[in-house]
């Protein structure tokens, strides 16, 4: 099975509480899905992906997943509700009678970051551990390290949290899905944030990956188109001893509001700011799912408060769920990207049982119709139980509708904005819906 990648044309604020992207699909491949009633068809691929079938691999009747997620370096922070939403999947389809007569197994490993190059030996240990699919990475620079490794092996690659465009058009085999939405979304959402506070000059400040300087491009063009002034892009290395230059090129602008899109090198850049007048208290800061994180521990009451706001993709888990989130982890006090990391989990079981395989290729191929255009379902096992029955499904997820289109992408997803508090926690405020229609 291939898939045609889509260019995602545009995003439409629909309302303050809902959005449209347009997508339309390129001559590639059409994952079929929907108008031959679910027979997969196959196109010839365009010159730009030439080769993107899938090889040709079996299962052995065991699903086998593994999570490939930060259990170290600078998104580590992301690690702990991302593993919880992993393994209360897991708990739940055991206790639904697993997959395939079977119980689905779990492997961990750790992701580490950009700096902390360990993604390629994790994913070799996956495949020691005969892994189907695999759930990760959270960074979109670290996926693009190992996707053309795990594609190529004919595993499917299910990230609950890469954002960058690049994933949209990139020639994965059919095997790549996420449940987080392109960077697109959150740049427009982003962007009218900003514009809604009343700023007129924004300076961006963006590390150097593929995720910083693709949401800082998307959340410029989206400032631009509603009159505000970007004076300059500043692109930093996020090894960096000091930010002092790049927090002064920023105050240069004198700017009404700075956007800082990072990992956890802001903790060394919020102090900076403070040192050369331009902290959050002076000049409004605005962050990013990157680095919306818990900063009670690391910076003074008061350093961030009222001031600093924050976008981050995905739904906000909602109460029950957290609830069940803590009887995995009682240690867990943050919960971004947990429904996606569970909703990419129960999906790929879904997709197994659909296929009545755990080949990673008979799998994605089954990924898109499970998620779409059938009976509604919620859990795990209401969903098998129609397929076991030979109906159609259409899982509504915790993270969203999900519905995917056939480059991979969710059709419909949620970014939600977050307020700052005196102690350098945050809140939640409100969720945007993005939808995004294939064309």
């Amino acid at each position: 099975m291939a898939r045609s990648k889509s260019l995602l044309r545009g995003i439409v604020l629909v309302s303050a509480a809902s959005l449209a992207l347009t997508a339309c699909a390129a001559d590639e491949t059409e994952p079929g899905g929907q108008a031959d009633g679910g027979t997969p068809t196959t196109e010839a691929a365009t010159d730009d992906c030439p080769d993107n079938e899938p090889p040709d691999v079996s299962g052995d009747g065991t699903l086998k997943i593994g999570s490939l997620l930060p259990q170290t370096g600078s998104l580590a922070f992301l690690g702990p509700p991302e593993f919880a939403g992993v393994d209360l999947a897991i708990d739940e389809i055991n206790k639904a009678g697993g997959a395939l007569g079977n119980d689905v197994e779990i492997e961990h490993s750790d992701s580490g970051d950009a700096q902390n190059p360990v993604a390629s030996a994790s994913v070799d240990r996956l495949f020691s551990a005969n892994a189907d699919a695999i759930v990760g990475a959270a960074s979109s620079g670290v996926s693009l390290s190992v996707i053309d490794k795990i594609t190529g092996a004919g595993v499917v690659q299910f990230s609950p949290a890469n954002t960058s465009d690049e994933f949209s058009e990139y020639c994965d085999k059919g095997l790549y899905f996420r449940t987080a939405p392109p960077d697109q979304l959150q740049g427009r959402v982003l962007a009218e944030l900003v514009a809604s506070d009343g700023a007129q000059v924004v300076s961006i400040m963006a590390l150097q990956d593929s995720y910083g300087t693709g949401l800082a491009d998307q959340t410029e063009k989206n400032l631009l188109a509603s009159n505000i002034q970007v004076p300059e892009k500043i692109i930093y290395d996020p090894k960096a001893p000091t930010f002092a230059t790049e927090v002064s090129k920023a105050k240069a602008a004198n700017p009404d509001a700075i956007v800082l899109i990072g990992f956890d090198e802001t903790k060394k850049i919020i102090p900076e700011m403070v040192k050369q007048g331009v902290g959050p208290k002076d000049v409004p800061a605005y962050f990013v799912d990157g680095n919306l994180a818990d900063y009670s521990k690391d910076f003074r009451k008061g350093t961030l408060g009222e001031n600093v706001k924050g976008t981050l993709p995905g739904a906000t888990a909602p109460g029950d769920f957290r609830d069940r989130l803590l009887e995995i982890d009682p240690k867990l006090t943050e919960f971004s990207y947990a429904a996606e990391s569970y909703d990419a989990t129960i999906l790929t079981a879904l997709g197994a049982v659909a296929a009545d395989s755990d080949a990673g290729p008979d799998i994605a191929a089954e990924l898109p119709d499970v998620s779409r255009e059938g009976t509604e379902c919620s859990s795990y096992e209401e969903c098998k139980q129609l397929l076991e029955n030979g109906e159609d499904i259409d899982y509504q997820g915790v993270s969203g509708p999900v519905d995917f289109l056939d480059n991979g992408d969710p059709s419909v997803a949620f970014v939600g904005i977050y307020q700052y508090k005196n102690d350098n926690t945050f809140d939640f405020l409100e969720s945007r819906r993005g939808e995004i229609a294939g064309g």
